[in-house]
């Protein structure tokens, strides 16, 4: 009865059976999926967000790393850096831009073409001028017939207006400044007519070869300068505005209308020119560049006959 007292083993034996689909293999790969898409949209991110300079910097340091340790600076794409790849903009203006943030696109003008446009205008406004003056001197009886010592042309100045002298009929008395009437309405015609263009006037006297019949201290200098000037009055007398002029002066016989014959009556005349942007630009710059020295002492000053183009005293 010994066996009595002995207890029975039992060995249980667990059987594993595999989950299937209900297993957790799959959200080990969810989450590795959703990890991706969160470096991946965290990726976007900072590409959108990041300036243009330092996605250069990357992109630098990637290309050789050692650039940015040499250099210093967040970056070698940093527009403070010198070093190719921070743009051309060192005030950190165009560099560090952030996307979405750009300026606005600058409007491009071709200045040239702007330039040949407005000649054209200031041409074309310089001919009406020119057609109008026709038509004011056809339109006067009195005028009509001095016609042909009229004479009016667009040169590279702009538009040019010659009253010449003829053998019988010339401008001014003889050896002076003191108008013919017949030249004095001619004048007061143009001058009417001077302030409807907004472009500056010069007025220059000539003379032909003939000497001044006078002593040595007048000559043909001093009198082209006082018949431009005589012009000047009786224009400014017709109505034109004064401040539209810009250069009076006296050529003598420096410039003839014939070079052939410089003793021709043609010579003798006065110029107006209805001066074009070009020229009244060279004239500015030339007379800024003048320099008129002052006399220290009375006995210093001296008296000089102006050359070829000088500008001439205004008398008044």
């Amino acid at each position: 009865m010994a066996d009595d007292g002995l207890r029975p083993i039992i060995v249980k034996r667990i059987k594993k059976v595999s989950g299937g689909h209900h297993g957790g293999a799959w959200k080990i790969a969810y989450a590795d999926f959703v990890t991706a898409m969160m470096a991946f949209f965290l990726l976007m991110w900072l590409l959108g967000s990041t300036t243009k300079g330092d996605l250069n910097g990357i992109s630098e340091y990637f290309k050789t790393p050692l650039k940015v340790a040499m250099s210093g600076g967040s970056g070698s794409g940093d527009s403070s850096s010198v070093i190719q790849g921070g743009g051309t903009d060192l005030s950190r203006k165009d560099g560090q831009v952030k996307k979405g943030e750009t300026l606005p696109e600058r409007k491009t003008y071709d200045l040239r073409a702007a330039k040949m446009q407005l000649e054209r205008a200031e041409r074309a406004r310089l001919d009406q001028l020119k057609a109008r003056i026709e038509q004011t001197i056809e339109a006067n009886p009195q005028l009509r017939k001095f016609k042909n010592q009229l004479l009016l042309d667009i040169t590279s100045e702009g538009l040019r207006i010659q009253i010449v002298d003829e053998q019988k009929r010339p401008m001014f008395a003889l050896a002076s400044a003191r108008l013919q009437d017949y030249t004095r309405d001619i004048l007061i015609a143009i001058g009417s007519v001077l302030n409807d263009v907004p472009n500056k006037i010069g007025i220059s006297g000539h003379t032909d070869l003939t000497p001044y019949p006078a002593n040595a201290g007048y000559t043909n200098w001093e009198l082209s300068a006082d018949r431009a000037n005589a012009s000047r009055r009786e224009l400014v007398a017709a109505g034109m505005d004064e401040n539209k002029l810009m250069r009076v002066v006296g050529l003598a016989s420096a410039v003839n209308l014939d070079d052939k014959d410089p003793f021709n009556p043609i010579n003798r005349r006065i110029s107006i020119i209805v001066m074009n942007k070009k020229t009244e630009e060279a004239v500015a710059r030339e007379s800024g560049r003048l320099e008129v020295a002052a006399p220290t002492a009375p006995e210093e000053a001296s008296a000089t006959v102006p050359p070829a183009g000088a500008v001439a005293p205004a008398v008044q």
